[in-house]
């Protein structure tokens, strides 16, 4: 049988649409869960007189026994369909939820944008939706939650679409699949439901299994942002991360970016199995000898000691101000969230406006950003930043902008002057 297509999946959207519930709602309802388990977490959930949460328990226990390190593969979680196979990543409901969203959209293939009927689009709806967009997520599809609280009422749901197809078309997204469901009650969820027989689309479950798989760059030199290192009880030290390009096997050497250091692969794993290798796409743990937890960060990248990651001592961006409540000038220093990591950078130049249409040059060396503003600016970050050209590493070059909580720009690396790092 030919090896099923593999996607990693992210489900984003306003805290309380119900991402946890249609998660684990989707994974019992594919199998990927056993009534065992479901009926443990259905007690807890009654115990602590929380009932309607039982389906978000199954992501959300993870987070406990994430914070105790007892597992490495628990911010994701697997499901098969008729032709793919699935990762779920980043467990929702963390409560640094943004950072982790940042980090998993970046790494997704796709993603479900789940919204409530009962609420309509908030705030978090449009920023999740625009960062999807900005971090390079090339398919998004619409899950329009809680249609038991609507009656699944076909009227209101048609008015609600309208009000998304609007969202979906100021993000630049195009042909966005919308799809009514309940986490609930499970409706039209992984199968068909009678309660809606006004819809003809599909179950989430379908339209999930049309969307496609990208190309995976084989091709290139390993990049692999780390995203959390662990310290397991005897195996050592464990960094977990997703390789971007290249392949990463046991015994083979790699190069630990910043630091520089030279380290040797002792072991690869993925969901609690060693691998011969991993490639492009892949969730992995791994162990490395010769490296202490000091050595590893969050935002750290491993790569070819040939031909090392860069770390930049300053980068030419162009960048869309989102949402600033005062405007961007030279100067400014927000935090950059870009893979896995996140660094305080500044604005050393702003060197020209351009038309967000065209991209026609529209003002030179401005002195002022505002909302809305398309920019080429010069950014030096504060800490050694591992960071590569948008054009050679799609999702290592990009990156979203923060401040005061909120999302406030958002960008893709043009250029860059590289810091000359010698290897340890």
């Amino acid at each position: 049988m030919a090896e099923k297509e593999h996607l990693n999946l992210v489900f984003i959207g306003h805290v309380d649409h119900g991402k946890s519930t249609l998660v684990g709602r989707f994974l019992y309802d594919t199998g990927s869960i056993s009534q065992q388990d479901m009926k443990k977490y259905e007690e807890e959930a009654k115990a602590k007189g929380k009932e309607s949460f039982v389906f978000a328990y199954v992501m959300d226990t993870t987070e406990e026994e994430r914070k105790r390190g007892v597992t490495i593969d628990l911010a994701y979680k697997k499901f098969e369909t008729q032709k793919h196979s699935f990762t779920i990543i980043d467990a929702p409901g963390h409560q640094d939820f943004v950072k982790n969203m940042i980090t998993g959209t970046s790494q997704a293939d796709a993603a479900v944008l789940v919204c409530s009927i009962a609420e309509g689009i908030q705030e978090q709806t449009r920023e999740h939706a625009q960062l999807a967009k900005v971090l390079g997520v090339p398919q998004i599809l619409v899950a329009v939650n809680k249609m038991d609280t609507a009656n699944f009422d076909k009227a209101k749901f048609d008015a609600y679409k309208v009000e998304i197809e609007k969202l979906m078309a100021t993000t630049g997204f195009k042909d966005v699949k919308i799809v009514p469901v309940s986490a609930w009650t499970g409706d039209n969820v992984a199968k068909k439901t009678e309660k809606m027989s006004w819809w003809a689309g599909g179950s989430l479950l379908d339209n999930l299994d049309s969307m496609k798989a990208p190309p995976r760059a084989n091709d290139k030199p390993l990049r692999l942002p780390i995203q959390d290192v662990y310290t397991i009880k005897g195996v050592g030290t464990v960094p977990v991360g997703r390789v971007e390009t290249g392949v990463l096997k046991p015994n083979m050497q790699v190069v630990i970016m910043p630091a520089g250091k030279i380290v040797e692969v002792k072991t690869v794993e993925a969901h609690h199995q060693q691998l011969p290798q991993a490639g492009p796409g892949e969730n992995i743990g791994f162990n490395l000898r010769g490296a202490e937890k000091s050595d590893l960060k969050r935002g750290d990248m491993l790569g070819d000691p040939k031909n090392p990651p860069t770390v930049a001592e300053e980068f030419t961006a162009q960048i869309v101000i989102l949402k600033h409540p005062t405007g961007i000038a030279a100067g400014y220093t927000p935090v950059f969230h870009v893979h896995t990591s996140q660094i305080a950078c500044t604005f050393s130049q702003l060197l020209e406006k351009l038309d967000p249409k065209t991209g026609a040059v529209v003002e030179k060396n401005p002195t002022f950003l505002k909302n809305g503003d398309v920019a080429k600016v010069v950014i030096k970050p504060m800490q050694p930043l591992c960071i590569e050209k948008a054009s050679d590493y799609p999702h290592l070059g990009r990156f979203a902008i923060r401040d005061m909580g909120k999302t406030v720009a958002a960008g893709i690396v043009l250029d860059i002057k590289p810091k000359q790092v010698s290897a340890k």
